[in-house]
């Protein structure tokens, strides 16, 4: 059985998908862009701003499904520039100090709305 995770503390899809699904003890959330759900726009066009939006998007997801970034076991990171790889993982390995999931990160050659950075996880509670 599979339930559909929905918040207002994050960004509503933009497409036809969910922002996460819960099927058993795992938690699939989909790729977070640096859209402040308040405004419903970019909080900056710099990639550190914007990975420490996508982590607050993704910490909403997940509470929404009982989890917290603790329960994350894999993360999928998409860059625009992989000449931004290092800023980006300045703030990721903030947020995963204890807990290193496994992790693949990827140069895009576009991203939604043109983001910056947009990250996914996998988790399991």
């Amino acid at each position: 059985m599979k339930e559909i995770i929905s918040t207002e503390y994050a960004p509503g899809a933009i497409g036809p998908y969910s922002q996460a699904i819960k099927a058993g003890n795992m938690i699939f959330c989909s790729g977070q862009i640096p859209i402040d759900p308040a405004t419903g726009e970019f909080v900056s066009q710099d990639v550190t701003e914007q990975t420490e939006q996508v982590f607050k998007n993704l910490k909403a997801v997940l509470e929404a499904a009982g989890a917290t970034l603790d329960n994350v076991v894999k993360t999928s990171v998409f860059l625009a520039d992989m000449g931004e790889f290092a800023a980006m993982n300045e703030v990721y390995s903030k947020h995963f100090v204890d807990n290193k999931p496994a992790r693949a990160t990827v140069q895009a050659a576009r991203l939604p709305r043109d983001a910056r950075v947009e990250i996914e996880c996998i988790a399991i509670v």
